[in-house]
Parts: C-alpha cells; sequence; structure tokens
C-alpha cells in the first residue's frame, strides 16, 4: 500500500511530462538546434526542483520507503567520465529523441516503436554492466 503513492507520483509526473511536450520528439529536435527554449526551460525548473529536493533530504533526514535515512555520498573527483558519458547520453538522447523516463511515458501514451528505443537502452545497459570493470573510471 506504501508503493501506492509512489505509483502515482510517478502517474502524475508521467501526465505532466507530457501535457508539457517534453516527451515530444518535435520538442526536442528544436532543442537541439537551438531554436526554442521551451526545453532548455523545463529542464531548468528540473534542476532547481533536484537542487531545492536535495537540499531538504540533506537537512530534514528525510527517510526512504523502508525507513532508512537518505544517504547522498559526494562524487568522486574526475571530470573526464562525466564528460564522456554525458556526451554518449546526449547523443543518444538526439538519435532517438528521447531520453530513458519519456520512454515509458511514449510507450503508455501508445507509441510502441518506441519499444525498441527502450530495447536499445536496456541492451546498451547490460553491455555497460558486462564492460564497466574495463572502462576508465
Amino acid at each position: 500500500m506504501k508503493a501506492l503513492k509512489y505509483l502515482l507520483t510517478g502517474v502524475l509526473f508521467g501526465i505532466v511530462l507530457t501535457k508539457t511536450e517534453a516527451v515530444s520528439w518535435y520538442r526536442i529536435f528544436e532543442m537541439f538546434r537551438f531554436e526554442s527554449f521551451h526545453m532548455y526551460g523545463i529542464i531548468g525548473v528540473a534542476i532547481a526542483t533536484g537542487v531545492i529536493g536535495i537540499q531538504i533530504i540533506k537537512r530534514k533526514n528525510v527517510r526512504d520507503i523502508k525507513g532508512e535515512p537518505i544517504v547522498i555520498p559526494d562524487k568522486e573527483k574526475g571530470s573526464a567520465r562525466y564528460w564522456v558519458g554525458g556526451l554518449l547520453f546526449g547523443l543518444g538522447w538526439g538519435l532517438v529523441g528521447s531520453c530513458p523516463g519519456p520512454i515509458f511515458i511514449l510507450i503508455g501514451a501508445g507509441f510502441y516503436p518506441v519499444f525498441v528505443i527502450l530495447l536499445g537502452a536496456l541492451i546498451g545497459t547490460f553491455l555497460y554492466g558486462l564492460l564497466k570493470d574495463r572502462l576508465p573510471h
């Protein structure tokens, strides 16, 4: 029953992303061509919300669904891996027109060819799991 509030939050989040057109391939295309501020505004609001949320978690000692305290470790030093990872993520996002979260929203909205994108994301995640020990971190 506890998980119901998280499920409803996810559904609400999906509705908000759909209504703001954040899952629209056209809006993502506009963003990568620097033709519209729409997606940059949404990303900016997401960053601000994340910063505020993290501060609340840290200052109020918020607990997770199991009652354990949420601990957010500091990032490890090194920027090359963040640049490479960001570039790969951005290239994938630009090529398919969707980042991981909206994949599920698009499938839920009835765009079934997006299952191909989901399959590619799962294969990429699996390959990373196989190769992570050999990659520079």
